[in-house]
């Protein structure tokens, strides 16, 4: 039980798209990420995924339109629901998730990004 900085804990990695675990909360995870680029259109059939902007401009892409989710800005995925995380112009992003453990990283996908386990920092 002690303070977790977040801030710090962004300096402990660089690679992009590799979700970084900070703490448990019951069968929870709570994960930081850095995110340049376009990622990979995928779903979670039984999970919720909450992403918060901690850094820069992420624009989550629905099939039917992009929402542009802002620095101290977060939105709820809802199961099931296809969606596609990116950036623009180049700029690196900081996130953090708030998803069930279970939670696989790119859904039923299997792409070059995903991961199949997050580093403990």
């Amino acid at each position: 039980m002690k303070a977790i900085n977040i801030k710090e804990k962004f300096t402990k990695f660089s690679k992009k798209w590799h979700p970084h675990q900070i703490a448990v909360v019951d069968d929870m995870q709570v994960i930081l990420a850095k995110l340049k680029g376009e990622f990979v259109w995928h779903s979670h059939d039984n999970e919720d995924e909450l992403f918060q902007v901690i850094k820069g401009t992420l624009y989550m892409q629905f099939r039917d339109r992009t929402e542009v989710i802002n620095e101290g800005e977060f939105i709820v995925v809802p199961k099931g629901v296809e969606h596609n995380p990116c950036t623009k112009n180049n700029e690196e992003v900081h996130v953090l998730l708030f998803e069930k453990i279970n939670t696989a990283h790119t859904g039923n996908v299997v792409h070059e990004r995903t991961q199949s386990e997050y580093p403990k920092i």
